[in-house]
């Protein structure tokens, strides 16, 4: 074994007090973060003394400890205990179960500074939950901070995930934005949307708030995104037009997560090929590789297409098309296409269809009798403008903002105004 990995073994049985734990497995992986570099991981599944045998399905026994160290700051992502069972002896505990002892040893376990980049979300019996944060304001791609312990006060489960952006990435400024400033897009981003209710089996037409983000100068907006690293997608947004179909089936491929990661190159911080920009030679040849998918698959779609974006993923390119024809309904038809990295070739994919059959068995909506206006007066004054930091792509930096959001809607059929979580 290399003496840098068996160094980091070493330095988590001490840490965590594992004397009565056998190292069952360990592996290297690595992923790129929004600021587009490459994070080795160390993982270590060590399981109680006393297990013999794994556990017939597979699964990691109960007091199974589960690490995830990076390779290079040496600092831990996780550390789990299966089930909240832990032998550790001499290992991490919080007498009297001090709030303020435990916001101190995450401070020193992260490098993190409380109130500056992460901050209280929610505490429940054995549980604390912290939130990313800039100087207290909210920060968006988001992190947290999770732990657990036991009755005793010992840790059970360590988790961070996020950036939590020190002082030089970010552009601090003085909030001034207000919401009559940006009342015209407020009006902007209500749509009127099919929600389904899945308790009652229907469609409601409701007017709703699609998030946006509103830069503080009100130069610029960023979109709100579900990925945190949309920005880092190529986009493409070509309609696929062709003349005839290709009449032989597409032959599926298994798709492998897996990559044999060497120590050498996580010591060095390799950069990962996920890393690399996506050249003019791979993106035309992902485009005829969508095109004779769609050409196999899809062959009477010709038009009914468009390839929005490209993007990189351990060994594959994922190429994301969605329908050209939109409804109102909250869910629209997309596919998503892996192309082999090194043959360019479609090789396998998904399509969303099944889920979105779900809604032909609900009840359809009935029609809108209320307006956008008389719908936007409603709300008006229940519009949110929370303050946020950004990371910005562009400008490689996160930026003040605020989103603009709403936790009400307005039902086009009645005006009444319902929460949506209620839905």
């Amino acid at each position: 074994m290399d003496r840098r990995i068996q160094k980091l073994i070493d330095f988590t049985k001490e840490k965590f007090g594992l004397e009565d734990y056998c190292l069952e497995r360990h592996s290297l992986s690595r992923s790129v973060n929004i600021f587009n570099e490459t994070v080795y991981t160390l993982c270590m599944e060590w399981f109680p003394s006393y297990v013999i045998e794994p556990v017939d399905d597979g699964s990691n026994p109960e007091g199974t400890a589960v690490m995830e160290i990076d390779v290079n700051s040496q600092k831990f992502k996780s550390a789990i205990f299966v089930m909240g069972k832990t032998y550790a002896k001499d290992g991490i505990a919080f007498a009297n179960l001090d709030t303020n002892k435990i916001i101190k040893w995450i401070e020193a376990e992260t490098g993190l500074t409380y109130g500056k980049q992460f901050q209280l979300h929610k505490e429940a019996e054995g549980e604390i939950e912290f939130k990313e944060c800039f100087e207290g304001v909210a920060v968006s791609p988001s992190g947290f901070i999770d732990i657990k312990f036991n009755q005793k006060g010992k840790l059970t489960s360590f988790s961070v995930h996020g950036q939590f952006p020190s002082k030089e990435r970010v552009k601090e400024e003085t909030y001034t934005l207000s919401l009559e400033a940006v009342e015209h897009l407020a009006k902007e981003q209500l749509k009127l949307i099919e929600y389904p209710s899945y308790e009652q089996k229907k469609l409601f037409s409701i007017y709703g708030v699609e998030e946006i983000y509103v830069t503080n100068d009100q130069t610029s907006t960023i979109p709100f995104e579900f990925i945190a690293d949309v920005e880092s997608y190529l986009k493409i947004d070509k309609t696929i037009y062709w003349e005839d179909p290709i009449n032989r089936p597409f032959g599926r491929q298994e798709i492998s997560w897996m990559e044999d990661i060497t120590a050498e190159q996580a010591f060095s911080c390799e950069p990962s090929p996920v890393s690399f920009p996506i050249t003019k030679v791979e993106q035309d040849k992902c485009v005829m590789a969508v095109e004779d998918l769609l050409r196999q698959e899809y062959p009477n779609d010709t038009g009914k297409w468009m390839l929005k974006t490209l993007h990189r993923d351990k060994g594959y390119i994922h190429a994301i098309v969605r329908a050209n024809h939109h409804d109102n309904r909250v869910f629209q038809r997309k596919l998503m296409i892996m192309i082999d990295a090194k043959s360019l070739q479609a090789i396998n994919y998904m399509d969303n269809k099944p889920m979105l059959e779900i809604f032909d068995q609900f009840q359809v909506p009935d029609k809108a009798t209320i307006t956008k206006e008389d719908a936007f007066e409603k709300m008006k004054q229940l519009f949110e403008l929370k303050p946020y930091y950004v990371y910005d792509f562009k400008q490689k930096q996160y930026v003040l903002c605020r989103k603009i959001d709403c936790q009400y809607g307005v039902n086009a059929e009645s005006g009444e105004v319902i929460a949506l979580d209620d839905l």
